[in-house]
């Protein structure tokens, strides 16, 4: 990669995106950052009167400090109604969603590209945990060395073009080397800011944001009943929206022993209970599925179903319409509609698909 070339940087205003815009500055790029402004929340404003919020004036005087070009873009609008929309029509369809998965291809690389061409960058950089590498000559993602805060589980949307204009330089970092670098560059306040974990427009309990979106959603949902297998109730529950599978806090229901969420039943507003042996499963269906062409894998598979959860060794076989059955070598726990199975050939990404409700493979064994 030639020197002198113009990166442009999605600035956070926060430690991982500040430690990419001084390493690609040290490294003899032309930075210039671009914070998107996608949600606002009472939590990003330090006082009353203000008109941005605190993350964008963190990244410009950061860029101020760094002596590059600084930008804002405020997409909160579009991002109300193709990502927020999207998080409230799964849980209403008794689904759980990931929204960041959803945002970064669909939603935050189109900006940035777009963002890029128009400045005239050749390529884009983000704080992303994670690697591209290249095989058979092709971009490809791969699992960022830090295990504790590998982030390619959320990217594996992103195309093989997208990739191929995109840098990870924390990829082959830790967490902890990363902090201490910044804190070298005299930006330790930075380096001990607190980083949350959740959605970025969910600051807190994702019901009381669904409850904060849909203001009648209580009086909608309400009356439902925890069932059993056999279909008889045992309780009622508070609405479907408001569990997950595998949940077990928070049921408020006593019956003798341990139960868990097994299934969500938007339609009839029913929660079917049942023991942690029933949420074991050895096969997955997966919509919307995408392999990374041309591409042959060097070693057996293996996928992730889960964020925080261990790649499982397994097959997959991909069917005529964008759906992929998985057939893992060991049970899983807690196969959840809505959530992403990210599919990888060693640390490389090859693809994934969206898990859905278990009852399509029905459609699909041979009778």
């Amino acid at each position: 990669m030639a020197l002198n070339e113009r990166i442009l940087v999605g600035m956070s205003g926060g430690v991982d995106s500040s430690a990419v815009c001084m390493m690609l500055q040290e490294e003899g790029f032309e930075v210039v950052g671009l914070t998107l402004r996608m949600w606002d929340t009472p939590s990003h404003f330090d006082t009353y009167h203000q008109d941005e919020p605190d993350y964008i004036i963190e990244a410009r005087e950061l860029a101020h400090r760094l002596g590059i070009e600084h930008h804002t873009l405020d997409i909160r609008r579009s991002f109300r109604t193709e990502v927020v929309q999207d998080f409230i029509d799964e849980y209403m369809r008794g689904r759980t969603p990931n929204p960041c998965v959803m945002c970064n291809h669909f939603f935050k690389w189109k900006y940035l590209l777009d963002e890029a061409h128009r400045l005239q960058c050749d390529k884009v950089a983000t704080g992303h945990y994670a690697r591209i590498v290249k095989k058979n000559g092709l971009h490809m993602l791969a699992r960022g060395i830090d295990s504790n805060k590998d982030q390619s589980y959320f990217l594996w949307r992103l195309t093989e073009e997208q990739l191929s204009h995109t840098l990870f330089p924390l990829g082959n970092y830790t967490k902890q080397q990363i902090k201490e670098y910044v804190t070298a560059k005299g930006y330790e306040q930075k380096a001990k800011k607190k980083e949350s974990m959740e959605a970025c427009f969910v600051p807190d309990d994702y019901r009381d944001f669904l409850r904060e979106m849909i203001p009648e959603l209580d009086e909608q949902v309400r009356g439902g009943y925890f069932v059993d297998a056999q279909g008889r109730k045992l309780g009622q529950h508070k609405g479907y929206p408001f569990y997950t599978i595998g949940q077990r806090k928070g049921l408020e229901i006593a019956l003798g022993h341990p139960a868990y969420v097994i299934r969500i039943n938007a339609a009839k507003n029913t929660i079917r209970l049942g023991t942690s042996d029933e949420l074991l499963q050895q096969t997955a269906i997966l919509s919307g599925t995408r392999i990374t062409p041309d591409y042959e894998p060097q070693s057996p598979l293996s996928v992730r179903i889960r964020y925080r959860s261990q790649a499982v060794n397994a097959t997959i076989k991909i069917l005529d319409d964008n759906m992929c059955i998985v057939q893992f070598a060991t049970p899983v726990s807690a196969l959840t509609p809505g959530q992403s199975a990210v599919i990888y050939d060693g640390d490389i990404v090859i693809g994934g698909g969206i898990i859905e409700d278990n009852r399509l493979l029905k459609k699909y064994n041979k009778t």
